[in-house]
């Protein structure tokens, strides 16, 4: 039988082996430069120096590599791709307010179909205001992030491209006559507004008030006249009018990409790193115990136990590797860990990793392994067992990026799929390694310490590990979903843990059957209803809100004409949280979106004197707080619930006076 095992492994060694060179024989170019990217970005402006509270017109100039195309602000109803965001980082107090973007053309998808976005070169308006109380001489540097997903016929790709330049600061604004004439205004006439000289978008909604990409942060103190000077602002060539004949953006640098076998070696030793990642280790521990116990009994059962756990990492991995290559095959731009992108999909993992934890820890008890399916590991039916928890390892390792894979990661999933296969097969044999090396030598076993009391220590420190896990997922999640799904997720796990608890205590074999009935009916209450508490709403959030300044009510309240909505809010107020179920609300949501509010949220959780006086100025002392400010109404309208609850009918009367025209 050993023999026979044996040579089954040399066997898979060799056909890995095999289809590495085969692999590698379908990938000519490795070794070969990167491409350029297909995406380049540069500042406009019609300024060569701004004056302190004069806004001016600037745009981002986009440069399509040929046949290349990206998206608009929004996508049209039935169009596959992705929004194009401006992100903006500015110095203090300096706002960015977009206008609107040039109409779409018509191109051509990954699928052959109609779609539409951008070619060649195009300009995408935006004003810059500089503080009132910015100084008159030096320079600022203006930064701007394009987030982009850029397409040819055959492929697509997700890009982030940086624009930087240099502004001089001065007393009086200074035009510039070629940046103007680019963003199609005449700086003398009408140095200031890109919103309205920029052609309409026809085929683009306007966005809802939320969507306003506004970014603004607090002004600076004065600086001194010793500013630094004003180095030379970069310049801005024009639209060349045949924006489709221009050639690709030059790349920065040229690096060589590892070679294939490099690349098996980097999966193989990263594999075998991730075993010491908080989130493996506490399984790879869980099944060497396991051996430890099998150590004086047959050692066969060793070998096929861990053959059967090598196998379940190959195959998940193998699950992984299709599942990416058929998403990626239908237009879709993912990376590995993309899994780790869908909340509902981290919130299971999290679910099954905090639940193993408490059962490490002796909350409760199923069968005698936290992590094998099978009830008994030392018997033939534990090889399942041992497959599952092989399919566990690949699962959980997913949040770890073991140093090795970090440079190679990338390379790889950009491979066919059968050098992809072989890529991940390694990295799964890598994983499998340490357990499937005490099979293939039991001598190896004499290393491991005899049976003990020590295990059981052993196995509740391992699930410190898990909860550490566990926190880093709940961290995960919170970059994913908005408060009002954290709040449901953590009091979820409150209800998941007491559901744990009591089976653990009411569900042993020597309770009574009605205490044990009893005692499995409230455990499932409570673990679903934790569970259906914690789910996270994988639809976006219907409102997004923008950080509250006194500049942001004024320029919105007074020079834009807006409605301003203003929720006075902390964190560690109850009441405040509980207002949140309001914003929640669809109708509520889709009146914000009609009358195009301005939406902003003073956060009082930390100190903030800007915040304290303006509700002093309110006559209020504390939170929550929520004001409107109506367009021509120079008093906020203070909207006044019992205990500072908030509910649908306050909010709505609020906003039905913005029906009634404004009083002279």
């Amino acid at each position: 039988m050993m023999r026979k095992v044996t040579t089954l492994v040399k066997w898979m060694l060799i056909l890995m082996a095999a289809a590495g060179f085969t692999a590698s024989a379908q990938i000519p170019d490795f070794g070969a430069p990167k491409k350029a990217s297909p995406l380049a970005a540069e500042w406009v402006l019609s300024v060569n120096a701004a004056a302190p509270g004069q806004p001016f017109s600037a745009g981002i100039r986009l440069k399509h590599a040929p046949h290349y195309h990206s998206y608009g602000k929004t996508l049209s109803p039935g169009i596959i791709g992705k929004p194009t965001r401006l992100i903006f980082s500015l110095p203090e107090g300096w706002t960015a307010q977009e206008g609107t973007w040039p109409p779409v053309k018509a191109v051509t998808s990954t699928d052959g179909k109609p779609s539409e976005g951008y070619e060649g070169t195009v300009i995408l308006p935006v004003t810059l205001t500089p503080p009132a109380n910015a100084p008159t001489s030096g320079s600022v540097t203006l930064n701007v992030t394009v987030d982009a997903l850029v397409c040819d016929p055959s492929s697509c790709m997700p890009v982030k491209v940086d624009a930087t330049t240099s502004l001089a600061l001065a007393a009086t604004a200074q035009p510039d006559a070629k940046g103007a004439a680019a963003l199609g205004g005449d700086p003398k006439t009408d140095p200031v507004k890109p919103a309205e000289t920029a052609p309409p978008a026809a085929t683009t909604p306007p966005p809802a008030p939320a969507e306003k990409p506004l970014v603004e942060t607090p002004p600076p103190a004065p600086e001194t006249a010793a500013s630094t000077p004003a180095p030379e602002t970069a310049s801005t060539p024009e639209a060349s009018p045949d924006a489709n004949a221009e050639a690709a953006p030059e790349s920065e640098g040229e690096t060589e990409a590892p070679s294939f076998g490099m690349l098996l070696l980097f999966a193989l030793i990263g594999g075998l790193i991730l075993n010491v990642m908080p989130c493996v280790f506490p399984v790879l521990g869980i099944k060497i115990m396991s051996v430890v116990k099998q150590a004086g009994e047959d050692k066969r059962q060793v070998l096929l136990h861990g053959l059967a756990y090598t196998a379940g990492t190959l195959v998940c991995f193998w699950i992984l590797t299709g599942v990416l290559a058929s998403l990626r095959g239908v237009g879709q731009e993912l990376g590995w860990g993309f899994q780790l992108q869908s909340a509902p999909f981290v919130f299971t993992l999290l679910l099954i990793v905090f639940v193993f934890g408490l059962n490490m820890v002796g909350v409760f008890e199923v069968g005698s392994s936290a992590v094998g399916a099978g009830q008994n590991l030392q018997n033939r039916n534990g090889l399942t067992g041992s497959f599952f928890s092989g399919l566990l390892a690949v699962v959980v390792a997913t949040p770890c990026a073991a140093p090795f894979l970090a440079p190679s990661l990338g390379v790889a999933l950009q491979l066919p799929l059968l050098p992809s296969l072989v890529f991940f097969s390694f990295m799964g044999l890598g994983l499998a390694l340490p357990y499937l090396l005490l099979g293939l030598f039991p001598g190896l076993l004499k290393l491991l310490p005899r049976p003990g009391a020590w295990m059981e220590s052993f196995k509740q420190g391992m699930a410190f590990l898990l909860f550490a896990t566990a926190a880093y997922l709940i961290w995960t999640l919170d970059g994913m979903v908005d408060e009002f799904a954290l709040r449901g997720l953590l009091l979820g796990l409150v209800l998941i843990a007491l559901g744990c608890w009591i089976y653990g205590r009411w569900c042993l074999p020597h309770r009574t059957t009605k205490a044990r009935t009893l005692g499995l009916i409230t455990a499932l209450a409570a673990f679903l209803s934790g569970a259906a508490w914690g789910w996270p709403d994988s639809r976006p959030p219907g409102l997004d809100w923008v950080p509250w300044t006194p500049d942001l009510v004024k320029i919105h309240h007074e020079d834009y004409k807006q409605p301003v909505y203003v929720d006075f809010t902390a964190r560690w107020c109850f009441t405040c949280q509980t207002n949140k179920l309001v914003y929640h609300d669809r109708e509520i949501q889709e009146l914000f979106h009609k009358y195009d509010v301005m939406l902003l949220k003073a956060d009082w959780t930390n100190n903030d004197p800007a915040i304290t006086r303006a509700l002093f100025e309110l006559g209020k002392a504390a939170v929550p707080v929520n004001v409107l400010y109506i367009p021509g109404v120079e008093k906020p309208y203070v909207l006044d619930g019992l205990d500072g609850l908030l509910t649908e009918d306050l909010v709505k009367e609020a906003l039905a006076k913005l029906e009634k025209p404004a009083a002279p």
